[in-house]
């Protein structure tokens, strides 16, 4: 019985309209799991539409279980880093239906400077789910060890996007 009411609601969900991207003045905010080599966190973003394909935002992640290096724990600015991005947001370039958004962009962060792409999925008005990986692509520190690789590397994160 459970196995079809949960497909039942999955499949009303389908048909329920929501909207990934709507252009200017347009606002989410995404929570999720931060994936990385060496350790796992949360990840929180917030997108500002800024025209009908832009938009500007900020990203913070913080490692909840990061492994030890030679015995010594990572420390908080470890585990933190923070980011202001600009995406190009263009399902509706790709004529993608409007409950998809994909967006590539750019970040500047606390560690390095850096890429990332994105595809949300909205269910509903308010809710849908995202994923996103991104890549350095010029690190402060050309000579990283240890800890410095954290935040500071390929980064995969998932989780919900909510229209505010």
């Amino acid at each position: 019985m459970k196995k079809i009411i949960t497909v039942f609601a999955l499949f009303t969900l389908a048909f329920v309209s929501g909207q990934a991207f709507k252009g200017k003045g347009d606002i989410k905010g995404q929570v999720g799991l931060n994936i990385q080599s060496g350790g796992t966190g949360i990840f929180v973003s917030g997108d500002f539409g800024i025209g009908e394909n832009m938009s500007v935002g900020f990203t913070g992640n913080y490692l909840l279980n990061a492994d030890a290096i030679i015995g010594a724990k990572p420390k908080f600015e470890d585990r933190a880093d923070l980011k202001a991005r600009f995406n190009a947001n263009l399902g509706n370039v790709f004529q993608l239906d409007k409950k998809m958004d994909i967006y590539p962009g750019l970040d500047l962060g606390l560690r390095n400077f850096g890429a990332h792409v994105g595809f949300r999925y909205f269910f509903t008005d308010g809710f849908g789910v995202f994923s996103e990986a991104g890549i350095p692509i010029a690190k402060y520190d050309t000579s990283v060890s240890g800890f410095g690789y954290y935040n500071n590397q390929f980064v995969l994160n998932i989780g919900a996007s909510f229209n505010l």
